[in-house]
C-alpha cells in the first residue's frame, strides 16, 4: 500500500449535496490520525488533504465512508473533466420521475380554472410510489447516513419532508377507503418535491460543468504523441516516453507537445490560451517555446527541457486547480451556520408540526406546513455559493493570463490599499538600451557606433547586447587584442585603431577630456541612466570618440496601469535597489509619488510591513524576479510578474499569491479587478442563499408556502446561485 506524501492529495468525494455535507466530510477525514488539514469543495466535489508521511490512502476512504459517503484516491494528473459531475448519472431518473409526476400534478393546475380531474386514489398511489421509493432513494441513503454519523443534511431534510406527505396520504387512502367522497391526498406534493430537487441537481451539474471548462480548456491543449528526432531517425512516441534534451519537430499548425528551447527553425507561436497574450509571438532559434501553444507558419525542431508534471501546462492546471480546491475564508463563517443549520431547521419543522396541529386541529394542513419547511430550508445554495464563484473567477481569470494559487490571495486582492512595484523587470523592460550615442567632433554616429559594436562583438554583458542590437545592419569589422578590464571596461583595437570603451573614472584615468560632451552625460545621469565613453588611445594623446548612455526603458502600458490603479482607488509605491535619481526619474514618468530606493532585497519585506502598518489595509507586491521572493511572500498579496526567461513564473508559483503569465504591468489592475468582482459575486450567491431560507421559512411556518412551490423554489435557489456566479465569465480585462 502506497502511503501519502507531504504534498496535499486529492480524494473524489460521491454523494455529497449540500454545505452540510461538505463539513462532515472535513470533520471526518481530520479525525483521522496524521491528518494536519482537509479542505472539501462542494462545486467540485473533491477534498484536498495534507497528511503526514505513513498514513494509509484506505483509511482516508473509510473516514470518508463511515461518514455516509463515498471517496477514492484522485491521481494528481487526472483531467478536470472526470471529476466533473455526471450529467448523465441524474438525467434520465428526472425524466422518468417527470413522466410519473405530470399526471398527478396537472389535475392541481385544472383546479386554477376550475376543471376537477382528480384521478382515483389508488391511481395517485401508483404513480407516486416509484417516484419516492425509486427515484427518490438517493435522499434515504444519504440521509441515513447522516442520521448514523449523528448529522444531517439535504437529503435528510428531503427524505423526511416528502416521506410525511406520502405518508399521510397514504394513511388517508386507506382510513377512507369504502367511504363516500374522496379524500384530498398529498402525493403529488411528495412526488412534484422529488422531481423538482433531481431537476434542480441536474441543473446544478450542468451549470458545475461549465465552471470547469477552464482546467478542461488547458488540459486539452496537450498533444497527446510528439515526432521526435533520435539519431537522425524520425518516430512518433507516447509523450509520456520522452525524456529531457529529446529533439521534437512541430510541424504547421500543430501544437508544441513539450516545453523547450527551439534548435532549428521560427515560426510565430500562438500562447494565448497559456499566457492570454492576444497575438501570435515570435519564435526563434534558442528562445524558449511553451509546451501547449500552437505553431504557426514554421517547422519547428525544439528540445525538451521540460516534461509531465515539470511543465509549464501542468503547472498551470495544478495552481489553478488548487485555487478552485480552496476555501475562501468567508466560508469559514458560512461552515460555522451549516454545523447547526440541519437540526434548527428539523427542530422548527417540529414546531409547526405541533404548533398547527395543537392550534387548528388539522394534523394534515400541520403536515404539509411541516413539510413545507423541510423542503424550503435545504442548504444546498449555501455550500455551492463561495467555490461556484471562486471557481468561475480562477477560471476566467486564468484564461486571460492571471493565475490565482489560493482562495485567500483572491479574496484579500478585493481590498488592496497599496500595490508597490518592483523596478526593473516589472516596470520597465529589464533589458538596458542604447538610449543616445553622441559624438564628438571629427565622428559620426555610425563610425562610432559600428567601432563600439564591433569591440562588443564577443561579450555577453547586457550593454554590450545593448550596443549590438543597435549597431545591427551596420558593416563591422573586426576587432583584435581584445580585453575586459576588471571594473573599468574593455579595450581592443578595430581598424587598428587601440580604443578603449567604459566607465567615466576609466577615461578620466587615462586622460580623457570629457568636457565637450559633459552636460549631456549629466542630463543623462540625473534620468537614471548608465554612462559610457568611446576613446582612441592610439595617438600622442586620448582622443573622445562618442557618449553613451544606457537606459532600462519603461514598459509601453506601464504608465497606463499606473493610472489605472490610481482610478481603482489604489495607492502606488516604487521599491527599488537602484539609485534614488534612476528610481525617481522612472517614478516622475508614471505618476508614482511614493519612492523607496536603494532597497536591498532582504530590507525589501521590511518595507512592505512599514507600508500594511501605514496604509491601515492589506499590502500588495509586484516583482519578477528572484530577489523579490521575500517581498512577495510578505505581502497580503504577491503578484509575481513573467519575465521572458521564465524565471520570474517559476518563482511566483512558490513565493506569490497571484502570477501574471504576460510581463504586463496592466494585468495588476485587471488581476483586482476580477476579485472585486469574484468577491461581489460571493456576496450577492450568499445574500441570496441566505434570503430564500429566512424569507421562505417563516412563510412555511405560517402556511403560506405549498411544498410544491417550496421544492421548486430550493432548486431555483441553487440553479440561480450557479447561475450568478457563471455570469463571471463574461468578465474581460479592462472591465
Amino acid at each position: 500500500m502506497n502511503t501519502l506524501a507531504a504534498a496535499p492529495l486529492t480524494l473524489a468525494i460521491e454523494g455529497m449535496t449540500c454545505a452540510s455535507c461538505v463539513l462532515r466530510v472535513e470533520k471526518a477525514l481530520k479525525k483521522v490520525p496524521g491528518v494536519t488539514d482537509a479542505a472539501v469543495n462542494l462545486a467540485t466535489e473533491t477534498a484536498s488533504v495534507q497528511a503526514a508521511p505513513g498514513t494509509l490512502p484506505s483509511d482516508l476512504e473509510a473516514a470518508v465512508q463511515a461518514a455516509g459517503y463515498a471517496a477514492h484516491l484522485q491521481a494528481a494528473d487526472a483531467p478536470a473533466a472526470a471529476r466533473a459531475p455526471s450529467e448523465a448519472a441524474l438525467g434520465w431518473p428526472v425524466a422518468v420521475a417527470a413522466l410519473l409526476t405530470l399526471p398527478l400534478a396537472l389535475p392541481m393546475v385544472a383546479l386554477l380554472w376550475g376543471a376537477h380531474w382528480m384521478l382515483p386514489g389508488w391511481l395517485q398511489w401508483l404513480l407516486a410510489t416509484p417516484v419516492q421509493f425509486w427515484a427518490g432513494a438517493r435522499f434515504y441513503r444519504h440521509g441515513w447516513a447522516a442520521l448514523r454519523a449523528g448529522s444531517g443534511n439535504m437529503d435528510l431534510l428531503v427524505a423526511l419532508g416528502t416521506s410525511a406527505a406520502y405518508g399521510l396520504s397514504v394513511w388517508l387512502l386507506f382510513v377512507h377507503a369504502g367511504h363516500e367522497g374522496a379524500p384530498h391526498l398529498y402525493f403529488e406534493a411528495s412526488a412534484a418535491v422529488i422531481t423538482l430537487v433531481l431537476l434542480g441537481k441536474w441543473l446544478e451539474a450542468r451549470a458545475r460543468r461549465q465552471t470547469t471548462e477552464a482546467i478542461r480548456a488547458l488540459q486539452a491543449l496537450r498533444p497527446e504523441t510528439a515526432r521526435v528526432l533520435r539519431d537522425g531517425v524520425e518516430s512518433t512516441l507516447p509523450i509520456g516516453e520522452l525524456t529531457r534534451g529529446d529533439v521534437v519537430i512541430v510541424r504547421p499548425g500543430e501544437r508544441l507537445p513539450v516545453d523547450g528551447t527551439i534548435a532549428e527553425g521560427a515560426s510565430h507561436v500562438d500562447e494565448s490560451l497559456l499566457t492570454g497574450e492576444s497575438l501570435p509571438v515570435a519564435r526563434g532559434v534558442g528562445e524558449r517555446v511553451i509546451g501547449g501553444s500552437l505553431n504557426g507558419e514554421g517547422l519547428l525542431q525544439v528540445r525538451a527541457t521540460a516534461l509531465g508534471a515539470e511543465s509549464t501546462l501542468a503547472r498551470i492546471v495544478r495552481l489553478v486547480e488548487t485555487a478552485q480546491a480552496a476555501k475562501a475564508p468567508i466560508q469559514q463563517t458560512v461552515d460555522k451556520v451549516s454545523a447547526v443549520f440541519v437540526p434548527v431547521v428539523v427542530a422548527i419543522a417540529f414546531v409547526t408540526w405541533l404548533g398547527w396541529g395543537l392550534a387548528v386541529g388539522d394534523w394534515s394542513a400541520a403536515t404539509l406546513n411541516a413539510v413545507a419547511v423541510l423542503v424550503i430550508a435545504c442548504p444546498c445554495a449555501l455550500g455551492l455559493a463561495t467555490p461556484a464563484a471562486l471557481m468561475a473567477g480562477t477560471g476566467v481569470a486564468a484564461r486571460h493570463g492571471i493565475l490565482v494559487k489560493d482562495a485567500a490571495a483572491l479574496e484579500a486582492a478585493h481590498a488592496l490599499r497599496v500595490v508597490a512595484f518592483d523596478k526593473t523587470g516589472t516596470l520597465t523592460v529589464g533589458r538596458p538600451t542604447l538610449a543616445e550615442l553622441r559624438p564628438a567632433a571629427g565622428t559620426t554616429r555610425d563610425q562610432a557606433l559600428a567601432l563600439a559594436a564591433a569591440l562588443q562583438a564577443g561579450s555577453e554583458h547586457p550593454l554590450a547586447r545593448a550596443v549590438r542590437q543597435a549597431g545591427v545592419g551596420l558593416a563591422l569589422s573586426p576587432a583584435t587584442e581584445v580585453q575586459a578590464v576588471a571594473g573599468r571596461g574593455v579595450q581592443g583595437r578595430v581598424d587598428g585603431r587601440a580604443l578603449r570603451l567604459g566607465s567615466t573614472r576609466w577615461m578620466q584615468e587615462l586622460g580623457v577630456d570629457l568636457a565637450p560632451l559633459q552636460p549631456q552625460a549629466d542630463a543623462h545621469a540625473q534620468q537614471g541612466r548608465s554612462i559610457s565613453w568611446l576613446a582612441e588611445t592610439g595617438g600622442a594623446a586620448p582622443r573622445l570618440l562618442a557618449l553613451l548612455a544606457f537606459g532600462d526603458e519603461l514598459k509601453l502600458d506601464a504608465r497606463a496601469a499606473v493610472d489605472r490603479l490610481h482610478a481603482l482607488g489604489v495607492r502606488t509605491v516604487l521599491v527599488s535597489g537602484d539609485h534614488r535619481g534612476a528610481a525617481g526619474a522612472i517614478a516622475a514618468r508614471l505618476g508614482i509619488a511614493d519612492v523607496r530606493a536603494e532597497v536591498l532585497p532582504a530590507d525589501k519585506a521590511a518595507v512592505i510591513a512599514g507600508l500594511r502598518h501605514g496604509a491601515g489595509g492589506p499590502v500588495a507586491m509586484v516583482g519578477d524576479g528572484l530577489n523579490d521572493a521575500p517581498a512577495l511572500a510578505a505581502a497580503d498579496v504577491g503578484i509575481a510578474m513573467a519575465n521572458p526567461d521564465g524565471g520570474g513564473t517559476d518563482v511566483a508559483m512558490h513565493a506569490a499569491g497571484i502570477t501574471l503569465m504576460r510581463g504586463e504591468p496592466a494585468l495588476v489592475a485587471d488581476a483586482i479587478a476580477i476579485s472585486r468582482r469574484t468577491t461581489r459575486k460571493i456576496h450577492q450567491n450568499l445574500f441570496w442563499a441566505f434570503v430564500y431560507n429566512v424569507v421562505g421559512i417563516p412563510l412555511a411556518a405560517f402556511g403560506l408556502l405549498n411544498p410544491v412551490v417550496a421544492g421548486a423554489a430550493m432548486a431555483l435557489s441553487s440553479v440561480s446561485v450557479l447561475g450568478n456566479a457563471l455570469l463571471l465569465k463574461r468578465w474581460r480585462p479592462g472591465d
